[in-house]
């Protein structure tokens, strides 16, 4: 029997990271805790890019393009939609998830989706370094071993599409 199995050893891979402007607070949060992450496990600054798009909307779009551009291992998605009042989050929520994953489907480039979906700010900041840790820090580690595993299932790293 094989198994494949990755690890947490950021040495040597790139990583673009697309982040929510909206939400600004949170989303700020979230990319401090997966930048310190990525570096933690091996990372080089100069290797991870930020790409800051308007919302989380727009997210998928930055996402595939980077994808596209071959020149990255994984790619994380950072972000918070938080519920109000009408069915406006429920189709942003639908958007971003099924964009992001039509970019995984259509590259085949590792995407971490760090973007938080809850029904207010206190469980966004909870999730941003509170008492639920901080899923930036969550997604960066998901990117990284699905990066290495990649490697080991036929996909070279930096092979974008």
């Amino acid at each position: 029997m094989n198994q494949y199995e990755s690890s947490e050893d950021a040495s040597g891979l790139r990583f673009a990271v697309v982040v929510s402007r909206f939400n600004e607070m949170i989303s700020v949060k979230l990319l401090d805790g997966c930048s310190a992450e990525l570096i933690r496990c091996g990372a080089r600054e100069e290797d991870i890019d930020v790409a800051w798009v308007p919302g989380a909307f727009e997210i998928p779009i930055a996402a595939r393009a980077l994808a596209l551009s071959g020149r990255y291992d994984a790619l994380v998605t950072l972000g918070s939609v938080i519920r109000g009042g009408t069915p406006h989050f429920d189709y942003v929520c639908r958007g971003v998830t099924d964009g992001v994953r039509e970019v995984m489907r259509e590259t085949s480039m590792p995407v971490a989706f760090g973007v938080l979906t809850t029904d207010d700010v206190a469980q966004a900041l909870a999730r941003a370094g509170g008492e639920h840790s901080n899923k930036g820090e969550e997604a960066a580690r998901a990117a990284i071993e699905m990066a290495q595993l990649m490697t080991h299932l036929g996909k070279p790293p930096g092979a974008g599409t």
